[in-house]
């Protein structure tokens, strides 16, 4: 039987719709390139038929990534070492019956891997409870100073004017005051510095560096057709700056952030190492290499240790920033 269709010209959609119907549907493309294997074939969709965002992308690039990976691995084991060190040591470096003193520096050896420092303390069990104050303080710092600085970065690099004048001259004073200089001297005033204190310091002078990078992103994605054309639906300016310009911002902040995050835990040691950051009896690596240096000629180990742990702690977030920089930039790839 055949269709029985209403008499009378049919509207411009319903022709187009009824056109488009009779037409079948093309073929896909063929994007294969011959001579590679098909796990290494370009993929432009995910598998649930979505174009790839540059997240997707990015994550895909850093699994393939040996720096990621390794540093990832190097991180992970860090963390766990900060949160749980009671898997790699029995001895409790707090309590101060665990140290003897007439056994002090005595170099390392079986019951004591890393050795025993000035006061006779075990090296290797201070040196992992050490991982915690300076991971804590690394990681507190870098969240503190992307919130802040990227909020008042978006919020300069959107209105402009008089707004954006007034936040760039307040950054630019506090971008001169050199990092290790001026938390010495926020410290000082404190006086007895601690874990609080420390991050204080660093948040307070650390925050510029973000303020400009996102304050650039913004006003280089304030820009772009998608937001003009946001505009032009009559999208407000809060929905405008948190979402559609701040998704599109966020790459360089979060790369600046991860690389920074190395550079604030060889701040907290520096500034531990001075005498004002960290204090006995807390553990910290600075604290550590401070304590162990005036007697260095009698035994190396209480210094190289520490030394060791947090270089290798420094090298392995800088070393994820370089590669999450890599994958969202695809420049670089």
């Amino acid at each position: 039987m055949s269709d029985i269709r209403p008499a009378g010209p049919l509207d411009p959609e319903t022709q187009q719709r009824e056109a488009l119907d009779q037409v079948a549907p093309a073929a896909a493309p063929d994007t294969a390139q011959p001579g590679v294997p098909p796990s290494a074939q370009p993929k432009t969709k995910k598998k649930d038929g979505k174009p790839a965002s540059l997240w997707s992308d990015a994550w895909y690039d850093l699994r393939r990534r040996p720096l990621f990976i390794g540093s990832a691995i190097m991180i992970f084991i860090l963390l766990v070492m900060a949160i749980f060190p009671q898997l790699f040591t029995s001895v409790n470096p707090y309590d101060a019956a665990t140290c003897q003193l007439i056994d002090a520096r005595t170099p390392p050896s079986a019951g004591h891997l890393f050795g025993q420092d000035n006061q006779g303390c075990d090296v290797f069990a201070k040196t992992i409870y050490g991982a915690r104050v300076s991971i804590m303080v690394g990681v507190t710092t870098m969240i503190v100073t992307a919130l802040f600085g990227g909020l008042l970065g978006l919020i300069a690099g959107f209105r402009s004017g008089a707004t954006d004048v007034i936040l760039s001259r307040t950054t630019e004073i506090f971008f001169a005051i050199p990092l290790i200089l001026g938390a010495l001297l926020i410290l000082v005033i404190f006086g007895r510095g601690n874990v609080w204190t420390v991050m204080l310091a660093l948040s307070v002078l650390a925050w510029p560096m973000t303020f400009r990078i996102m304050r650039a992103a913004v006003i280089t994605a304030k820009n772009q057709d998608y937001v003009m054309a946001a505009r032009a639906l009559g999208a407000g300016a809060g929905r405008i700056m948190f979402r559609h310009i701040l998704p599109n911002a966020l790459a360089p902040v979060i790369v600046i952030a991860m690389i920074n995050l190395g550079g604030f835990i060889a701040a907290e040691a520096a500034l531990s190492y001075l005498g004002v950051g960290i204090q006995s009896p807390e553990i910290s690596w600075g604290l550590m290499i401070a304590d162990a240096r005036d007697r260095f000629l009698e035994a190396w180990h209480p210094l190289i240790f520490p030394s060791i742990f947090l270089s290798i702690t420094v090298l392995a977030f800088i070393m994820l920033g370089d590669a999450v920089r890599d994958a969202l930039d695809p420049k670089l790839r």
